[in-house]
């Protein structure tokens, strides 16, 4: 279990994909992911999501990433945030607002 406050440390926000590549240094098929996050800048991303997206399908698509870990390499690769999705038996659903939200607009979380 985590407390609330190591949950409200986690920075999330909104970004598009502006750029996508493939990854064939990767041990698992992957994708190279540049991502606008408005105000935030430019960040990139690898992401193993080649099971359930086309790279066409990717661009100008908004996800939901973690911006405040540190970069990660991968296979060579700086990986800057870390983009959200779910687990299914079929591959990983990527997560994306489901409103006209602005670019690197901060997740928020709703109070009972």
């Amino acid at each position: 279990m985590v407390s609330f406050d190591d949950f409200i440390k986690l920075d999330i926000r909104v970004g598009k994909i502006i750029e996508v590549n493939d990854f064939p240094e990767a041990r698992r098929p992957a994708y190279k992911l540049t991502i606008d996050l408005g105000p935030l800048g430019i960040k990139k991303s690898s992401a193993q999501i080649t099971d359930l997206y086309e790279k066409e399908e990717l661009l100008n698509r908004e996800v939901v990433c973690v911006v405040n870990f540190p970069p990660k390499q991968i296979a060579g690769y700086i990986s800057e945030v870390l983009v959200l999705g779910v687990y299914t038996a079929h591959g990983v659903v990527l997560l994306k607002p489901d409103r006209d939200v602005p670019l690197g607009g901060k997740i928020g979380y709703i109070t009972c």
